[in-house]
């Protein structure tokens, strides 16, 4: 759901923590915690504020960016999917799009396309759909359209309908 300022300020009573307050709470936390459970829950929540623009600007502040590329990496299969669900709902905003091609996240994306958990395969098929365009050469690399093209026939429909859609993305810019 997307909010508005002043949707948020009628929801916010006066002794509560502000949004930037409390996404800088979460990220505090994410970073306090040993707890692999608690650091998916955290992870989950931020991934999920990441879908609505409102919240953008505090994100950008707070380099959540950053912190869901870092977590592609993990060994954690659920941290992982929370990380690449992130980017997937952050990455059309500019900055963070920008922090991305930056920091090498491309390539951090095009790994989590061999995951076995089908939601990281499909973030990181859309996260690469929303980050596609003239300036982005890499994703039209010969591995990347083949392994497209070998998911655009597979049984799970939302997987063959993503990689023909990326296909199809690929064949316009080309």
């Amino acid at each position: 759901m997307f909010s508005s300022q002043e949707y948020i300020d009628n929801k916010t009573g006066r002794d509560d923590l502000s949004r930037f307050q409390y996404l800088q709470a979460l990220v505090t936390e994410f970073q306090d915690t040993s707890s692999d459970d608690a650091k998916c829950q955290v992870l989950a929540n931020l991934a999920n504020f990441a879908y609505d623009p409102i919240n953008y600007p505090h994100l950008r502040k707070l380099n959540v960016a950053e912190l869901f590329l870092d977590m592609l990496s993990e060994q954690n299969e659920k941290i992982v999917e929370f990380g690449i669900g992130g980017i997937c709902n952050y990455c059309l905003d500019a900055d963070c799009r920008h922090a991305i091609l930056e920091n090498g996240g491309i390539q951090e994306i095009v790994n989590c396309l061999s995951s076995s958990n089908e939601e990281t395969v499909l973030s990181a098929i859309t996260s690469l759909i929303y980050l596609k365009d003239k300036t982005t050469e890499e994703l039209s690399s010969q591995a990347i359209i083949e392994c497209m093209t070998t998911y655009s026939t597979s049984s799970n429909a939302r997987l063959a309908n993503l990689a023909k859609i990326y296909l199809q993305n690929f064949k316009k810019l080309t």
